[in-house]
């Protein structure tokens, strides 16, 4: 018998398949599964390609080794084969003929069943004044829910309004530890540290070294051996430092002698010493020799040049500690909140950092430079403790009938004064308006389901108002104020 073979590839699918199976047109059809590629088909899509050759007229068969697809092949009856080659020479079981399902005649009694079934309506229900009559109710409880839930109302009473206002005594102090409803609130210390560098011309004159000053010492034997004395050695007076200028040996035998030339360390008339003043020597040779200069020295000079006197340089630093006292201000300030009080009267300078004047003392220069960085520190008192405070003390005087309507502002009258034990000083002016509380229940009473000219007349013969109540209903062309008091908002300013 003529068999069309049909070799399906990896991507094929029951769809695929089908339409395959579609263009056979011969009573045999045989699947042939691929060697290596895997062909995702169930029992299902099995039992549907069996139908549908059925209703081709042709019988379906496959040829395959997959031993799942042969299980799934022989529960259906589809017969299987090793190879196409076998399925030709092979014959085909007969698979069963499919029942052809036979429809059971119609019923002829279905109209008096769903009329047994089903219970008739009242006749007032299929009338047409009747379906009219519940049509319009039906609008009409809907209008009615409407004008219930839709309309909105917004009030703006404009109650009577007072200022309350009062003057505060407050002491800050660090060691206090909280708000007191006395005025002592606590102090808190803020530190920043700032520079500056300044200069001032120089017009004073000072006294410069010029010249340094010259003469001998007589170095005298303590012992028996041979002394040898470095060029470069220090001696002293009291005052005054000096170095020989050659290197000596003084001869060994008690109280012999040399004369060395010496010269002053440092310019200035300061090196002009008297004789036998230079008596210390530096080191272990005062162990076994004596000194004592026999003559005055001599040539120490001093010339005036323009510099700067200690008054010049005491002058400077004023002005530069004023300069950083009033950026240490604007720095503290900085860092402080907008609410937070400084009290300036607390800032001081804790530290110097750096403070250096150009050119140093006793040089000469026609401008001097002072440049300094020191640490500031300074109390504050926060602006929570103010607020604090200041509710704390308007509540207490605040008048029955009366509500806050906003918060408290509050200023320093006067300047704040620190005393010797560190506790500041200050009188903080302290005041906020007040408005005539409103009753929301009293108000929804005599708005509810009127007009509202009405409600204007009616609020402001019950109220005590300042100015005219403000009335908002939406939609706009709603004549009534909402029946509903949560469709009623209230607001008071």
């Amino acid at each position: 018998m003529k068999t069309q073979i049909i070799t399906l590839e990896s991507h094929d699918d029951l769809i695929s398949v089908r339409d395959k199976l579609s263009w056979a047109k011969t009573p045999r059809i045989l699947l042939v599964w691929p060697k290596y590629a895997k062909i995702n088909l169930r029992v299902l899509d099995l039992k549907v390609l069996q139908r549908h050759a059925d209703s081709l007229g042709a019988q379906l068969g496959l040829v395959t080794r997959r031993a799942k697809v042969r299980r799934d092949a022989e529960s259906l009856g589809i017969p299987v084969f090793a190879s196409t080659n076998v399925a030709q020479r092979q014959p085909w079981s007969d698979h069963a003929p499919r029942k052809r399902r036979v429809p059971r005649p119609p019923r002829r009694d279905l109209r008096a069943l769903r009329d047994k079934v089903y219970e008739k309506e009242v006749p007032w229900r299929t009338s047409l004044p009747g379906r009219v009559l519940a049509f319009t109710a039906g609008v009409l409880a809907v209008l009615v829910l409407t004008s219930l839930f839709l309309p909105r109302a917004t009030l703006t009473l404009y109650p009577e309004a007072k200022t309350q206002s009062v003057i505060i005594p407050v002491s800050a102090s660090e060691a206090t530890q909280g708000v007191s409803v006395t005025g002592q609130v606590p102090a808190q210390v803020v530190k920043a540290t700032v520079s500056a560098e300044q200069s001032l011309a120089i017009v004073s004159q000072i006294s410069v070294p010029k010249s340094k000053a010259k003469g001998v010492i007589r170095f005298t034997n303590l012992s028996q051996n041979e002394v040898t004395i470095p060029n470069r050695t220090i001696i002293s007076s009291e005052a005054v430092q000096f170095v020989t200028l050659k290197d000596a040996r003084l001869p060994a035998g008690l109280d012999e002698f040399v004369e060395v030339p010496i010269e002053a360390m440092e310019a200035g008339e300061q090196g002009n010493v008297l004789e036998n003043t230079i008596t210390s020597i530096k080191g272990s040779l005062g162990l076994s020799i004596s000194l004592t200069n026999p003559e005055p020295t001599k040539g120490g000079a001093n010339a005036n040049a323009v510099g700067a006197t200690d008054e010049d340089r005491a002058k400077l630093r004023d002005v530069v500690i004023e300069n950083l006292l009033r950026d240490a201000e604007t720095k503290l300030r900085e860092q402080l909140a907008s609410d937070d009080l400084l009290l300036p009267d607390t800032i001081e300078a804790v530290k110097s950092i750096e403070e250096t004047f150009t050119p140093a003392a006793g040089e000469p220069g026609k401008q001097l430079t002072l440049k300094m960085q020191v640490e500031f520190s300074g109390q504050y008192v926060s602006g929570d403790d103010l607020n604090e405070l200041s509710l704390s003390t308007l509540n207490a005087s605040a008048g029955d009938g009366f509500v806050a309507s906003a918060l408290p502002t509050y200023k320093v009258v006067g300047d704040p004064s620190t005393d010797s034990a560190g506790v500041s000083h200050l009188d903080l002016e302290v005041s906020r308006s007040l408005l005539r509380q409103v009753d929301e229940t009293q108000v929804f009473s005599l708005v509810r389901g009127r007009k509202p000219q009405e409600v204007q007349a009616a609020l402001t013969s019950a109220l005590s108002l300042r100015q005219q109540p403000e009335i908002a209903v939406a939609p706009a062309w709603y004549p009534w104020l909402p029946l509903i008091p949560f469709n009623i908002s209230v607001e008071t300013k």
